[in-house]
């Protein structure tokens, strides 16, 4: 026997729909990429993401194909994202951040046939244009009068486009299932994979992430995604702030630490999300003004670790909540948050940083485990490592065309790739990518845990950890250290400061400064690029 009740489609319009219905005059901020500040609402919103959708069938844009968008964080971004997927389109959110070829490899690998792009962007697609013959129309997010000339295909100004048609316009309805949204990985070998998103579990997730468990996020709430919407919907965000009615601020392209904090100020916001080297650059910023936050109250942060050293400054300094997350594009991306649970008693304040630097415990929709390399469970000790495996609503289940073949394991779970640790509380952390981790005399080294103690160090202003060749152990740790400006840090001194706080065998044979470390288009240490940098270079003998 079947429930009774009503067969309502998750579809991701029903978001815009209601935030236009519940929250029409929240209002919408954006630092455009022109420079000043706009303002919209989410009733506005809705009635141009109506105009985009019929404007796109009228361009012959069909149920299941690919629509482009290479934007940053701004309203037009956001309305354009919602009137691809309510048509029942594909949105392919580009991440300009990536190297050109691998750009045109994704827009032909994905087949778009039209693309929205800021004018920043102009320049790249007019090198690329000849080699991605997918595309039948440019359209370029703008106005007549700051419409440059191009000479891409059927070029036109966006808010030109929109005036050939109006909002009377019905949202057709599909299956829940129905893709939704493209993201390709940004791995640093091989071909970036598509990970395919769908209407359900874009809305579930975003159910999820923004749950008190999750980045907490209600109608009181200001929210600034500094994460980009290239980046799986800026981790929800681009969902969960209309679904729960809060204030969005869009910063365009501007995020260095004076602008964010401006808007941060400006805006009154109270949530921010992004990955850790946007915090690094802000609390540089707020160190060298003398700066306090008036009304920030959480920070989510993830894409690579963030230590507990700055976990501390955010809530010590600057009486800032942070909330560690974890996840992947293949995730959706948020599978886990780093609360604290109130199972846990009283903790010391030392207790409480320490469980925050950990990437957390999974939210509803996710379970984990880890395993050795041959697929064996590892115990929940907060010791072993293993491979750390997911499944869930909202996790993929294969890539895009069906590159790299079957993806999940016999239980249905993902390898992530990643190595980590879970204590008996269901607290994750992650030790290290699979293929970072430093095998040294038969032992796994975390260059995760020792790159998070290095930042502790005074003079250290960012540190990455890669394994160079040794004869006798396989692989010893190397630090890479890049100074504080000011500072000179000396080898032997943060060689002494990791000695007093971690394993004997794991200290670094070495250290070797840089100007600057390498990330890749997603903001994580790029190890590969340092394993280029660092290839002739040789361990001090004895």
């Amino acid at each position: 026997m079947q429930g009774l009740m009503q067969d309502w489609p998750l579809l991701l319009h029903k978001i815009i729909d209601h935030a236009a219905r519940q929250h029409g005059s929240q209002e919408v901020v954006t630092r455009s990429v022109a420079g000043p500040i706009t303002r919209t609402t989410y009733g506005a919103i809705r009635q141009r993401t109506l105009r985009i959708a019929k404007m796109l069938a009228k361009n012959g844009i069909r149920l299941g194909d690919r629509v482009a968008t290479l934007a940053w964080n701004t309203d037009k971004h956001l309305e354009v994202w919602y009137g691809i997927c309510g048509l029942g389109a594909i949105s392919h959110t580009i991440n300009p951040r990536l190297f050109p070829e691998q750009i045109a490899w994704i827009v032909n690998h994905a087949e778009d046939r039209l693309m929205f792009l800021d004018t920043t962007f102009v320049p790249l697609m007019e090198k690329l244009a000849a080699h991605v013959p997918t595309i039948e129309r440019y359209v370029v997010l703008t106005d007549a009068a700051n419409m440059p000339q191009t000479s891409l295909r059927n070029a036109v100004a966006y808010e030109e486009w929109l005036k050939e048609t109006d909002e009377d316009y019905v949202w057709p309805e599909f299956d829940e299932r129905t893709a939704a949204g493209l993201c390709y990985t940004s791995g640093t070998t091989g071909n970036p994979k598509g990970v395919l998103y769908s209407h359900r579990s874009n809305t579930l997730h975003a159910m999820t992430a923004t749950s008190s468990d999750g980045l907490m996020i209600d109608y009181r709430d200001s929210v600034l995604p500094v994460v980009p919407l290239f980046h799986a919907n800026a981790w929800g965000l681009a969902h969960a702030a209309p679904m729960r009615g809060a204030k969005l601020v869009m910063p365009g392209p501007k995020l260095d630490g004076a602008s964010v904090y401006e808007l941060l100020e400006a805006e009154k916001v109270t949530m921010t999300a992004g990955v850790p080297t946007v915090w690094m650059m802000l609390l540089d910023h707020l160190r060298r003004n003398n700066l306090k936050f008036s009304t920030l109250q959480r920070l989510g942060v993830g894409g690579s670790a963030f230590p507990e050293s700055l976990i501390r400054t955010f809530e010590e300094n600057y009486g800032v909540d942070v909330r560690h997350a974890w996840g992947m594009t293949e995730m959706s991306p948020v599978g886990s948050t780093g609360t604290i649970k109130s199972t846990l008693g009283q903790l010391t304040h030392d207790e409480t940083m320490a469980l925050k630097a950990k990437q957390g415990w999974a939210l509803f929709g996710i379970e984990m485990k880890i395993t050795d390399d041959d697929g064996r469970p590892k115990p929940w000790d907060g010791r072993a490592f293993g491979r750390l495996k997911v499944r869930g609503f909202a996790t993929a289940a294969a890539y895009y065309r069906g590159d790299g073949g079957n993806i999940l394991d016999e239980e249905g779970f993902f390898d992530t790739g990643d190595v980590a640790t879970i204590d008996p509380h269901g607290y994750m952390q992650i030790t290290d990518r699979a293929k970072d981790v430093i095998k040294s005399g038969g032992e796994w080294i975390s260059s995760v845990d020792l790159e998070n103690i290095a930042v502790g160090h005074p003079d250290v202003a960012e540190a990455a950890v890669i394994g160079v060749a040794h004869p006798k152990w396989d692989e010893r740790p190397l630090l890479i250290v890049v100074p504080k400006e000011g500072k000179s840090p000396q080898r032997d001194d943060v060689i002494a400061f990791l000695r007093a706080r971690t394993a004997k065998f794991w200290v670094p044979d070495d250290m070797q400064l840089i100007k600057e470390i390498p990330h890749t288009a997603t903001g994580k240490i790029n190890k590969l690029k340092l394993r280029e940098i660092f290839k002739d270079y040789k361990l001090p003998e004895g």
